[in-house]
Parts: C-alpha cells; sequence; structure tokens
C-alpha cells in the first residue's frame, strides 16, 4: 500500500533552515517536481523569503499588510487635531496655526502693524473700543445671517430705497442686528429716516399707494429690548430726534364739545414706537461727534425711565456749557469778571472742583432709576465726577450709589484704549492714573453700599506683569 503523507500544519514559520536543506538538489528529476504538493512549494518559499530577509527589515516586510493595487489610491485618515492651548489666546482667538507661541497682535490687527498705511493708524488711534449690549443678539460671523447684514449695511443707501417695503417685515431680533451692523458700517451712521424706515415702515402714502396696511407699532415691536447706535449720536442722529421718534410728543385735546357721552376720548399720550425698550447704546466716538448734549440727555432721559442697560461710551465730561469753559463775563454789580460757565479751565487740576459735572449725574440717576447696567468706557478724564471730586467728599450734589442708582450691578469704567508694544513710560503712567482712579470709585461706591445695596462689579483695565515693572522702575529712579 502506499505510503499516506501527512502534511505538517504550523502555526508559525518554521525556523531558518540550513542552506544545504534550503537549495534543491541539481539531480531531482522533471517527475518530481511534478510531484511536490502546492503545500511544499510554498513552504520552500517561506524559508528563502525568511533567509533572504534575515535583520533588523525582517519583522517588518513579514507584518507588512498587503494591499491591492486598486486599494492604494484610497487616502489615509488625517491625524487627530491638536488639543487646544489654555492660554490667554482663547480670550481673543488668536489661536496658533502651528507650532510655537502665538504671533503678535501687532502682526494680526491692521491697526497696530507698522505697516498700516498712515491715514489708517491715525483713524484707528483715536477710536475707543466699543463694548457691545449684553444679551443683544449677534449673528455669528460665518454664518449666512451676518454676511447678509453686513452686505446690506455697507450698501445701505441702496438698499434702503430698493427693501423699504421689506425691511420692516423682519424679525424683531434681525432689525435690531440690522440697526446695529448699519451703525457700525455705515459711514453716515443711521438717522431718524433710518429708524423710522425700519421700526415703523414707509409712510403711510406709500402703504396706500401700493394697497398695504399700516402696521400697529405697539404690537410689531412689542419684543424688542435692544437698540444699539454706536457711533451715529450727533453725526446722523441727535437726541431729541431720537426722543420725539420713540416718544412722540402728546397730541393736544380737542376743544370742541363732543356729541355725545360715550364717543371715545382722543388719547393724550400716543403709543411709543418700541415700547419695551430696556438696552440702549449712545457711544459715540470722542473725535466725529463732539455735538452731543447733556442738556438733550437729561430731557430724552426723563422720557425714558424703562431703561435698564445704557452705554455712554466716549461722552464727554458732563457740562452744559462746554464752549464756554474759558468765557468770562463781567459783573454788573461789583464790576468783576467772573467765570461764564459752571467749570473753568482750572476747576479740575487746581480747584477739584467736579460740582457741576456731579449735579447733572445726579438729575441723571434720579431719571433713570432703573439702571442695572452703566458702560462709561473711554470717560475716564470724568471718573473723579463719580465719587464726589478727587477728595471723594460726600455732599448734597454727590450720586447716590444707594438710592437713585442702587440698583446698578455692573458698572465699566475702561479707558477704552489698548497700550501699545513699544509704549513709552509716560503712556504708562497715565493708563495707570485712570486704573487707580477707577479702583477709588470702586471702593467709594462699595462703601455707600456696605450693607444696605446690591454688590456691585466694576470692570476696569490692568497692567501687564512687563508694563508694571516699567512703572516701577520709573518710580525708583524719581525717588
Amino acid at each position: 500500500m502506499p505510503k499516506k503523507r501527512h502534511q505538517a500544519k504550523y502555526s508559525k514559520p518554521p525556523s531558518v533552515a540550513p542552506p544545504s536543506l534550503s537549495i534543491s538538489s541539481s539531480s531531482r528529476t522533471n517527475s518530481e517536481n511534478h510531484d511536490r504538493s502546492v503545500n511544499d512549494i510554498l513552504a520552500d518559499l517561506r524559508r528563502s523569503s525568511i533567509k533572504n530577509n534575515h535583520g533588523s527589515g525582517a519583522v517588518l516586510a513579514h507584518t507588512a499588510p498587503s494591499v491591492p493595487p486598486e486599494l492604494r489610491q484610497i487616502p489615509d485618515t488625517r491625524d487627530p487635531r491638536p488639543r487646544a492651548l489654555q492660554t490667554g489666546a482663547a480670550e481673543n482667538n488668536l489661536w496658533p496655526t502651528g507650532a510655537g507661541p502665538p504671533p503678535p497682535r501687532s502682526w494680526i490687527s491692521l491697526s497696530q502693524s507698522r505697516h498700516a498705511p498712515p491715514a489708517f493708524q491715525a483713524r484707528v488711534a483715536v477710536r475707543i473700543q466699543h463694548h457691545p449690549l449684553p444679551g443683544a443678539y449677534h449673528p455669528d460671523e460665518r454664518s449666512l445671517v451676518a454676511v447678509a447684514l453686513q452686505c446690506i449695511a455697507k450698501d445701505w443707501a441702496r438698499q434702503s430705497d430698493w427693501n423699504r417695503f421689506y425691511l420692516y417685515s423682519l424679525p424683531s431680533r434681525i432689525r435690531s442686528a440690522l440697526l446695529a451692523c448699519v451703525s457700525e458700517l455705515y459711514e453716515p451712521g443711521v438717522s431718524a429716516g433710518d429708524l423710522r424706515l425700519v421700526l415703523a415702515g414707509p409712510p403711510e402714502e406709500d402703504l396706500l399707494e401700493y394697497g398695504l396696511e399700516r402696521v400697529d407699532h405697539g404690537k410689531w415691536n412689542a419684543d424688542i429690548y435692544h437698540l444699539d447706535l454706536t457711533g451715529s449720536l450727533g453725526k446722523s442722529l441727535s437726541l431729541k430726534e431720537l426722543g420725539d421718534l420713540l416718544c412722540p410728543p402728546r397730541v393736544a385735546p380737542e376743544s370742541g364739545v363732543l356729541e355725545s357721552w360715550d364717543s371715545a376720548e382722543t388719547p393724550l399720550e400716543p403709543p411709543r414706537l418700541v415700547p419695551n425698550l430696556t438696552h440702549l447704546s449712545l457711544a459715540v466716538d470722542p473725535v466725529s461727534s463732539p455735538s452731543v448734549s447733556w442738556k438733550q440727555l437729561l430731557s430724552f432721559a426723563t422720557k425714558m425711565p424703562t431703561l435698564t442697560h445704557l452705554n455712554l461710551s466716549g461722552w464727554p465730561e458732563p457740562s452744559l456749557t462746554p464752549n464756554a469753559k474759558f468765557a468770562k463775563v463781567t459783573s454788573s454789580t461789583t464790576g468783576r469778571s467772573v467765570q461764564y460757565g459752571g467749570t473753568g479751565p482750572y476747576s479740575h487740576s487746581l480747584d477739584n472742583d467736579w460740582s457741576e459735572a456731579a449735579i447733572l449725574l445726579r438729575k441723571l440717576s434720579k431719571a433713570l432709576y432703573r439702571l442695572e447696567y452703566l458702560d462709561l468706557t473711554g470717560c475716564a478724564d470724568w471718573f473723579p465726577a463719580l465719587k464726589g471730586g478727587e477728595s471723594g467728599a460726600t455732599s448734597s450734589n454727590s450720586l447716590d450709589w444707594v438710592g437713585d442708582w442702587g440698583k446698578i450691578t455692573t458698572l465699566r469704567l475702561c479707558s477704552g484704549y489698548a497700550l501699545p508694544e513699544d509704549a513709552t513710560v509716560g503712556q504708562i503712567s497715565r493708563f495707570a492714573e485712570w486704573i487707580g482712579v477707577a479702583t477709588e470709585v470702586e471702593k467709594y461706591i462699595r462703601s455707600q453700599r456696605s450693607g444696605k445695596g446690591r454688590f456691585i462689579t466694576v470692570e476696569k483695565d490692568t497692567l501687564s506683569e512687563a508694563e508694571s515693572l516699567a512703572l516701577e522702575r520709573e518710580r525708583q529712579q524719581i525717588r
């Protein structure tokens, strides 16, 4: 009987065979080659491959998977993204694109770059940083809504005419965001006509011409709470125009006798255009908006007692006669020259007299007694008026932070400017003075409210370690 062939099954490749066994004898005949099975041929191939690749690369060659040629064109999966760095760059969205520290801010910001045009540098250097109103709707910068609003705002002169029948029908939060974009991006700013177009629609004559119905402003604008007019006040809009638009004047009653007792009387006070407005930004640019008036602000405040959040960034020193600081008049009784206005050129520097500013702020606090948030960014020159002057003495004319403005929980006292990287010691010293006055105001308010009112948070600027060291080194040299 023929012998049965037992084929050995290996769980792993056998060890390297000696050369005498791995080389086939030349004396084998063709019949023996035909008698070899497939398994024998594969075993010989394994032995020869292990022998030839014996070394450091043998294991890699054996473990490398075989990929068909048609699948080699498939791209490999991407490497996982690196973990975000928990540094201060997260607050400014200055994430580094590669390894190493983030780039300097002057490389990213055109306004601080040495290669920026001179006109651009001069225009940006005098601007202050305005903060948005808390809770206001701001679409994502990369969203379609934000791109559309920016395009409309940049081409506002044409869009306000072409789309005058559609702008007032947009959702309330979109209209609020649109007015904020127009006020920021459109160079002339928002005018009273633009506000009326977005909030009330086109005139009645245009509506009747196209057969459109008039909308009820009270219901149409009932869910508008934010109105951002940053940069428009003093350029294309005045506080008197804004007050007449938001709070129309009262209608005089008819002098004639009514036909019957049951006939409805004409309401004395017309409905407000935005009845539930609580957040208002009247921030201005100190250079391009010099015509803002505290007298108009006090008159406007009496019409808007429902405001809870107010932004007065960039406003000048409180004064009823800002242009008469150097003017003098001769008294008819004594014949002496006296100061025409309430504040003279040396009232603050020599006399520490902030009485006029404190009186106006006190009147404002009595009109806006519901305020919870007040932004005074860029008003560092008259921060001492918030505490009654340099001495901080409480008088009958000083602000009442317990009663009238006792509900304010957030007070922003920032300078609005950022120190450049090559700031001089004089600039750092001026910056530190503003921070010191803001700290004194914070202590003054908390001392008044000790155990009597709400806790207040005063937001102010801070100095970096390098700036603090430079300032301390300068003080030591002076000593």
